[in-house]
């Protein structure tokens, strides 16, 4: 089957596997947004002349079929055809003869991609947006839950101070909503329309873009229409940030849960059905689903660094290479996804240790707390330092293991409401909403 670009002689086999590569499956993905910048695309060709009311209804009608057809699984794009894009006008060609025919005037296959994976991106990003916040919302329900159960603090891996569990689950809920910024930079990249740009260069026709920003939910324009091209690459590189941000918070945490649930450490426990058993030890309780998360995490910041190393010295303009980041980012999103997903669904199984600083080994814990204490009660600071030491080097240390921390972010002072209002506010930065509206108008309005 000759491609839509084509003109005469056929790509070579070998070449034609070579470049188009895993597009195809990916571009299986965007199906429903390359039918959304359509249908926004052509309603804007019918206002300024280049398509008449008639096929306008025709073409509408037929999209919003196709569009149906993929929400219920039933749209492929069959081989031979390169692309989603070819998919999707030879089906209309198909059903509705010359009128599908039309869709394509003023804009290119370069800024058509474009559109379908800003759209994507937007979509994808507020998954992992609404990911975040399901995990943010339990982090903070186990840091109030638990927020007087001491846990022991560590430095360099060696017994340090007090610190808590409502202190632990905080910290991983603060770390999300500081990653939240930078996906809201993210999303805001990403929200500016590109369609109008074509191959780069803009067009000769008299396109209304900010027509097509309205009606595709966009924030704004990408105004200049060469750096619409050349923003091909940077939104990627701004989104692996966003996604490795979040990827180190869990992985992180994942490590953390993986030496809690060891039985050196006994912090914490789950039941015998989310951990795994080995093959000759009858007693191990393996935190497998933290682990696999560590790696995939790990993977995932490298993310960044994978894109730019597929984009640094690009000069402006298309370059084909750029269609390999869809074999970055795509998958990208699916395990940060379910990493998200999975420490959700751990979290709401743990059992915490109320009882872990029963044991010995966690008196030096409160060696600072000692100091502290005789400070408060006009002992120089040096001075009770010496004394503590002493003690504990002779063996006569024995503390009172309570603590009086009142200061914001403390043991006594969590700011947990603090650390909601910051997230809540970030959030409402995101105006799903309006997306959301648009995408119905698109879908469900009259031509």
């Amino acid at each position: 089957m000759s491609k839509l670009w084509q003109k005469t002689t056929n790509v070579n086999e070998l070449v034609e596997s070579f470049t188009v590569g895993k597009d195809r499956e990916f571009d299986q993905e965007m199906a429903a947004f390359d039918v959304l910048g359509s249908l926004a695309h052509t309603r804007m060709l019918q206002s300024i002349g280049l398509m008449d009311s008639a096929d306008l209804e025709l073409v509408q009608r037929e999209l919003k079929a196709i569009y149906a057809d993929i929400e219920q699984g039933g749209f492929t794009i069959e081989d031979g055809v390169e692309d989603v894009h070819s998919q999707v006008e030879m089906l209309l060609t198909q059903r509705i003869g010359d009128a599908g025919k039309k869709i394509h005037s003023g804009r290119s296959r370069n800024d058509q991609v474009l559109v379908d994976l800003k759209l994507f991106f937007r979509h994808q990003l507020q998954q992992v947006v609404e990911e975040t916040e399901t995990l943010f919302r339990q982090l903070i329900e186990l840091s109030e839950k638990h927020k007087d159960v001491l846990l022991p603090g560590y430095t360099h891996l060696q017994v340090a101070m007090p610190s808590s569990f409502g202190l632990w689950f905080g910290a991983y809920a603060e770390s999300l909503s500081d990653d939240l910024e930078l996906v809201l930079a993210a999303y805001k990249i990403t929200n500016k329309n590109p369609l109008g740009s074509a191959a780069g260069y803009g067009s000769s026709f008299p396109l209304n873009r900010t027509l097509t920003t309205q009606l595709l939910g966009f924030d704004s324009l990408n105004y200049n229409v060469v750096y619409a091209q050349m923003g091909r690459g940077k939104t990627e590189r701004i989104i692996a940030q966003a996604l490795s941000s979040i990827a180190a918070t869990l992985a992180k945490m994942a490590m953390d849960q993986a030496l809690y649930l060891s039985q050196n450490f006994a912090f914490v426990s789950y039941p015998d059905a989310l951990t795994t058993g080995s093959s000759i030890m009858p007693h191990k309780k393996n935190p497998d689903v933290w682990e696999i998360m560590r790696g995939k995490c790990n993977r995932l910041q490298a993310l960044p660094t994978d894109v730019a190393m597929m984009t640094t010295n690009l000069p402006s303009g298309y370059h084909r290479e750029l269609q390999l980041l869809k074999e970055l980012l795509f998958p990208a999103f699916t395990e940060l996804k379910s990493c998200l997903h999975m420490a959700t669904f751990m979290l709401q199984n743990i059992t915490v240790n109320a009882d872990i600083l029963k044991d010995p080994k966690y008196a030096y814990l409160f060696s600072v707390e000692e100091v502290n204490r005789m400070v408060l009660s006009g002992t120089p600071f040096r001075d009770a330092y010496k004394q503590v030491g002493l003690a504990i080097e002779q063996g006569d240390f024995n503390p009172d293991k309570t603590v009086n921390h009142t200061h914001e972010g403390s043991i006594g002072n969590l700011g947990n409401e603090h650390i909601t209002a910051a997230f809540d506010k970030l959030l409402s930065n995101f105006d799903f909403e309006k997306v959301e509206a648009a995408i119905k108008g698109l879908v469900g309005s009259p031509s």
